[in-house]
């Protein structure tokens, strides 16, 4: 009898697994277009994006497309993971700037050039595998650069999607999901009333690239780089910060040769 519970279940499983992917696809399509606020329901999603995403593909750091890869098959939770490896190891050389430690333990340390020269071996060996989704929508004559992100929140993983207007600058719209973060609180993320707090929002100042900090307290009134943070939710809005930094950093170089087409 369990052999046979066990065989059904994973019958079970084998004709459930493709729809579950169709569904996860599908779901992915509707928040890319949340992010260039267009709204979409599983019935009439896949039309809608079809009409209004009209190219993609696969970026690395150095702003190079990838080819053969499909944007929606990168995996972001793996992107994650790479940055992550990275921040850990450069807080040894001190340069992590969000470890409070980070400098101090590479002054400890005393490292030797040769130490450092491995390190950042390391480091360049991981930033050649990145692969950066891009989605690109047209609505009317205008044009909008999507970007995939991924982090960490309070309880779990959070992830999102960032719009651009064509001057690869001023954000256009946001979408950020989340897994378990608290409700009222970080699950507030989700909300269209936090998201639009971005819109509007500059990634650049000057030329060099700044993000957006989410600022507890409140941001300044005509901040171009700040939002308020959730109230009540350090933790998760400082890993949409942390997020919107760690990720769209690396679409610097790919914007930067944006721009020079301009």
């Amino acid at each position: 009898m369990v052999v046979v519970v066990a065989v059904l279940l994973a019958l079970s499983y084998l004709r459930l697994k493709p729809r579950q992917i169709k569904n996860e696809e599908l779901e992915q399509m509707k928040n890319i277009l949340a992010s260039v606020n267009i709204s979409s329901d599983v019935k009439n999603v896949e039309k809608i994006f079809n009409k209004y995403i009209v190219e993609s593909y696969v970026i690395n750091l150095k702003g190079e497309k990838i080819k053969d890869i499909d944007a929606f098959t990168v995996d972001m939770k793996e992107e994650l993971s790479k940055i992550q490896k990275i921040n850990n190891l450069r807080v040894f050389t001190g340069v992590e700037k969000r470890s409070p430690f980070g400098i101090f333990l590479g002054s400890i340390a005393k490292f030797k050039e040769k130490d450092k020269a491995a390190i950042e071996s390391q480091v360049r060996k991981i930033e050649e595998t990145r692969q950066l989704p891009v989605f690109i929508c047209r609505k009317g004559n205008k044009v909008y650069y999507i970007f995939s992100m991924r982090g960490k929140g309070l309880w779990g993983p959070i992830w999102g999607y960032l719009s651009l207007e064509d001057d690869f600058n001023t954000v256009y719209g946001t979408y950020f999901g989340h897994e378990t973060e608290t409700p009222g609180l970080g699950a507030k993320i989700s909300t269209p009333g936090f998201q639009a707090r971005f819109r509007g929002k500059k990634l650049f100042q000057d030329s060099q690239f700044v993000s957006i900090k989410v600022i507890k307290g409140g941001a300044d009134p005509g901040d171009l780089h700040g939002v308020d943070a959730i109230s009540g939710s350090t933790v998760t809005s400082r890993g949409v910060e942390n997020m919107l930094d760690d990720c769209l950093s690396g679409y610097e170089n790919f914007i930067n040769k944006q721009k020079e087409t301009l």
